[in-house]
């Protein structure tokens, strides 16, 4: 197309915002980007027609995860634009004037048909083994019939009267697609209280806000050959300039071979943020839901990945959510940072509420010093409280099937060996630490990882952890020989 490129992302503020519709405004703002240098615009709009199911904090939360994401738009809310206001509550003008047009140039008509009479022929016309939809009873109604209708009372919906011949049209992801007339029946675009549809506001608002591309969900389809007859008399009517071209991304399956709902919890983008996920590796984990960097590289970064995404690279075929994938990309993710970042990105849970300390027993200096060691063991950021909570708590949080585990055996009699070793280890140098453990267990018949067990217990709580002698190191002797006291006293309890 001549133009430059213009994507929209334009979700319904109801509920928490889903890795579905995440997936959908980073493909459409990666496209944007790929081709940000000949001038192509991010927009991001509000579809808030449904007052009761539309919510104000749904509409602060979209804002906000976009932001946390790094999904910045050219146009829309709070940045504005040319074509505002970008919120369809307040376009009802609009619509209705575009509604008027449509109904004065013959491209759509008033339908009179109760609910009751739909049901009743879409069941004769299944019956008969025949296309449900509506069968145009309303379209070529006379000025007595519509007399008689009005007379009774009724308030008539408004529908957009679907052209008789084929649309064809070719999909940037799935190719060239026809719908035949029977198959795509005249649709309403305006409700009898006279409320804009969807039907109607998206194509409009896409019309005005000159949009080239859709790329939507899969699941939007089936409403692709209406919305094309829907611009094409917006053309002839001077409101449209073109049809965009639509591309349709692949379903997100979850459990069970079925279509990732908003209502199952792994796809709550809540979750993923509660839990310490990065937005970089969320997002690498959500490019690659129906599009791959290549054949034998699935960890890039965002700047990666817009410098190479094409729409037609996205795979038609249904995309299946594994969410130990996407853990294990997000830990690349988290081993990719410099130790700084990682410091920081931790923060959140190394304060009130997520950490179980107080404030003031928060050791900065211990937390610098221990963070290279954690960085290469976190999956998810919010592991880092129960990683290093012996730092910070008075005392270890015991896990008992840890401390039934490693206090078999003889255990006080090598915790009293290693507490002595210890006691004369050099406590600035790790490597005498461990070796002062490893001499405790060779004088009890015990390998090292025998040996440091109870020793890991009795000062973090639990067998597995960040490595114990640099974690030794950072805790320091008074305090980890208090522990290991405190765990002789336990044993001999």
């Amino acid at each position: 197309m001549a133009n430059a490129i213009r994507v929209r992302f334009c979700p319904s503020p109801t509920g928490n915002p889903h890795v579905g519709l995440v997936r959908t405004a980073l493909f459409n703002w990666a496209f944007a980007r790929h081709h940000q240098g000949s001038g192509a615009q991010f927009v991001f709009r509000i579809e808030d027609t449904d007052a009761a199911r539309d919510s104000e904090e749904s509409y602060e939360q979209l804002l906000d995860s976009l932001k946390w994401l790094g999904l910045d738009w050219d146009e829309g809310p709070e940045v504005g634009g040319p074509h505002a206001p970008y919120r369809q509550s307040q376009r009802m003008d609009i619509y209705k004037d575009v509604a008027d047009k449509l109904l004065a140039g013959g491209y759509a008509y008033r339908c009179y048909c109760t609910t009751t009479e739909l049901d009743d022929r879409r069941e004769a016309a299944r019956a008969a083994g025949k296309p449900s939809g509506y069968d145009g009873h309303c379209r070529e109604l006379s000025a007595e019939q519509v007399a008689v209708y009005e007379a009774e009372g009724r308030e008539p919906i408004v529908r957009f009267r679907m052209p008789d011949e084929p649309i064809t049209f070719t999909d940037l992801v799935r190719g060239e697609l026809t719908f035949t007339p029977e198959n795509v029946p005249d649709y309403g675009i305006l409700r009898a209280n006279g409320a804009p549809l969807y039907t109607l506001v998206n194509p409009v608002d896409d019309a005005l806000m000159e949009i080239t591309h859709v790329l939507r969900g899969e699941d939007l389809l089936s409403s692709t050959p209406r919305q094309i007859a829907l611009y094409k008399a917006l053309i002839e009517l001077g409101v449209a300039q073109e049809v965009p071209a639509f591309g349709h991304l692949p379903y997100v399956m979850g459990e069970g071979n079925k279509k990732l709902s908003k209502r199952d919890p792994q796809a709550s983008l809540n979750l993923y943020r509660e839990r310490g996920f990065l937005p970089e590796g969320l997002l690498n984990y959500l490019s690659l839901l129906g599009w791959s960097f290549s054949a034998d590289q699935d960890i890039f970064t965002i700047p990666e990945m817009v410098a190479k995404f094409d729409i037609a690279d996205v795979n038609a075929n249904p995309a299946r959510f594994d969410l130990k994938k996407a853990e294990s990309i997000n830990a690349d993710h988290i081993r990719m940072l410099d130790v700084k970042a990682f410091a920081e990105a931790c923060e959140p849970w190394l304060q009130a509420p997520h950490a179980p300390w107080a404030p003031e027993d928060f050791d900065r200096t211990a937390w610098e010093r221990i963070a290279p060691h954690a960085q290469t063991r976190l999956t998810v950021l919010s592991e880092i409280t129960a990683n290093v909570d012996f730092l910070f708590l008075a005392e270890p949080v015991f896990d008992q099937p840890s401390w039934d585990k490693a206090m078999k055996g003889e255990p006080a009699a090598l915790l009293t060996t290693a507490r002595e070793k210890l006691a004369d280890a050099d406590w600035n140098d790790p490597e005498s630490l461990k070796a002062a453990v490893l001499a405790a267990g060779e004088a009890h018949g015990l390998k090292l990882g025998k040996a440091q067990a109870p020793v890991r217990v009795a000062v973090t709580g639990r067998t597995v952890g960040l490595p114990l002698f640099e974690s030794l190191e950072i805790l320091g002797e008074e305090k980890t020989l208090a522990r290991i006291d405190a765990a002789l006293a336990k044993l001999a309890a």
